[in-house]
């Protein structure tokens, strides 16, 4: 169910910055044609324009997908980072009083003549 929420952002994204695309260069087509801009300024306007509404979309499609892996990862049954870096800390904290107690234990389990040496 998350994945095809994700899939929809990302091909909405993706329709939005063609249709942008196409649209700026169908205006700048009707424009030349009627003269309002000579081929090197229509150019430009479609560079111009094109690329900052490329930039806009590309942001507006950036933070959709994020938020669609941000919802994908609340539902699916995913430990996050931190998580993991909590559960890495536990067992090494474990792991080092474990290795105490069986220090103790060793230590206590020697028979006296362990202990001197014999």
């Amino acid at each position: 169910m998350a994945l095809n929420t994700m899939k929809k952002v990302v091909l909405t994204g993706l329709g939005l910055a063609l249709t942008t695309r196409s649209r700026m260069k169908a205006m700048a087509k009707e424009r030349s044609k009627r003269r309002e801009m000579n081929e090197t300024e229509g150019r430009k306007f479609i560079t111009d324009v094109v690329f900052r509404k490329y930039d806009f979309a590309k942001k507006i499609l950036e933070n959709k997908i994020r938020e669609g892996i941000e919802e994908y990862m609340a539902t699916a049954d995913v430990a996050s980072q931190n998580e993991l870096d909590d559960l890495k800390e536990e067992i090494r904290k474990m792991k080092k009083s474990l290795q105490k107690m069986a220090s103790a234990n060793a230590s206590a389990n020697e028979s006296p003549s362990d202990k001197k040496g014999n």
